[in-house]
Formats: structure tokens, C-alpha cells, sequence
């Protein structure tokens, strides 16, 4: 059996979690907007300020990671962890400010279930490094929700797709290349995703 000697520094885990929920709140925010987009001025400055506090957070996590010699995991773990958790919260920024600035319109439902399945993964991906502060305890759940962000992410490729063949069926060339952008940033987050449930696959092996 491996012995886990993992060190305890408890505010890694209580800034990781934050970053969770903060990310399940931008993803949250982004549903609405898509579903109403009369709502994109207000819901866009409120996404802008949920990406502004992961900001704070990720750079929290820097400087306590370089002010720190003995990590819960490695430093490589935890910079590319807070970086990943980064770009998804960038990335759902992104989506909200094309839709503003574009004047994007009514989204598709395509483009609702899109932003539904990435908000499903930021919840997981919330579930799975909340999980990290105990590993020895949580490792078969982390790992649950890690399998659950792979499924959702394949789910949101094939949701992607659809809406993309849809898109370049119509006749505005203007319109489609807008929401293509659209698109993509929602896509972008979800892989997003998908990189932090590999990097939390890899830390629960290392320390288990």
C-alpha cells in the first residue's frame, strides 16, 4: 500500500474550491444569457466580474506557490491546475462579450444545450478538484467525476457539430461567422474542462 505522506497546506484546497464555484457561476450565467439574450448587457457585466474574481484567485495561487517550498502536489500540478480552471472562466467570459459586442441575437437551442452541457461540466469539474483537499479519501469519486467531464465533453463535441452544420446552412454568411466565434469559445471551455479532469487524474495516481 502507498503511504500517503501528502502535506497539508489547506489554502491550495480552499482556493481551488473557490475557483469551482466560481467557474460553475460564470457557466450558470452563460446559460441564462444564451437563453435570453435581451439579458446581455447585464449578464455579461456579471460574468466580467465573476471572470475578475478567478483572476484574483489564480493569482492568489501563484503567489502563495511561489512563496511556498512544500506543496500538497507538485508545483508543475498546481500552476497547470490554476491555469486550465483559468481559460474556462476566459473562455465563458469570451462568450458573453462576442454575443454583447456581435448584437449575436436569439442563440439557436443548439447553442443552449451547449451552453447547458458546459455548464453540467463546470459543476463536475467543481465536484472533482473540491475532492483534492482529501484524496486518500475522495480518490474513486474524484475519479467519477473526472469520467463524467470526459462524457460530457464527447457530448458537447457532437452537440458542436450539429450546430455548427446548421449554422452554415442559412443564408447569411455575416451571422454565421458570429456565431461560429460563439461557438467556439463555448467548445474551447468544455476542453478546457477536459484538461483539468486529466490533471486531477494524474495528481489522484501520483498520490494514491
Amino acid at each position: 500500500m502507498k503511504l500517503n505522506f501528502m502535506p497539508r497546506e489547506e489554502r491550495f484546497f480552499e482556493l481551488f474550491e473557490d475557483q469551482g464555484r466560481n467557474i460553475v457561476q460564470g457557466a450558470d450565467l452563460l446559460v441564462k444569457l444564451v437563453a435570453d439574450h435581451t439579458q446581455a448587457e447585464e449578464l455579461r457585466q456579471q460574468i466580467e466580474e465573476v471572470e475578475h474574481e478567478g483572476d484574483i484567485t489564480t493569482h492568489e495561487i501563484a503567489d502563495r506557490l511561489n512563496r511556498t517550498f512544500v506543496t500538497p502536489f507538485d508545483h508543475e500540478d498546481i500552476h497547470e491546475l490554476a491555469g486550465r480552471l483559468d481559460d474556462i472562466l476566459d473562455n465563458i467570459e469570451a462568450t458573453a462579450d462576442r454575443m454583447f459586442l456581435y448584437e449575436a441575437g436569439e442563440a439557436s437551442q443548439e447553442m443552449i444545450g451547449l451552453a447547458e452541457v458546459l455548464a453540467d461540466t463546470a459543476k463536475a469539474v467543481a465536484k472533482a478538484v473540491a475532492g483534492l483537499s482529501d484524496i486518500g479519501k475522495n480518490a474513486r469519486r474524484i475519479m467519477d467525476h473526472c469520467i463524467e467531464i470526459h462524457r460530457l465533453e464527447n457530448m458537447g463535441d457532437e452537440q458542436s457539430r450539429r450546430a455548427l452544420a446548421k449554422l452554415f446552412k442559412g443564408p447569411d454568411a455575416l451571422h454565421a461567422l458570429k456565431w461560429k466565434e460563439i461557438y467556439d469559445h463555448v467548445e474551447d471551455a468544455i476542453d478546457k474542462c477536459e484538461d483539468v479532469a486529466s490533471i486531477v487524474e494524474g495528481i489522484v495516481v501520483k498520490h494514491t
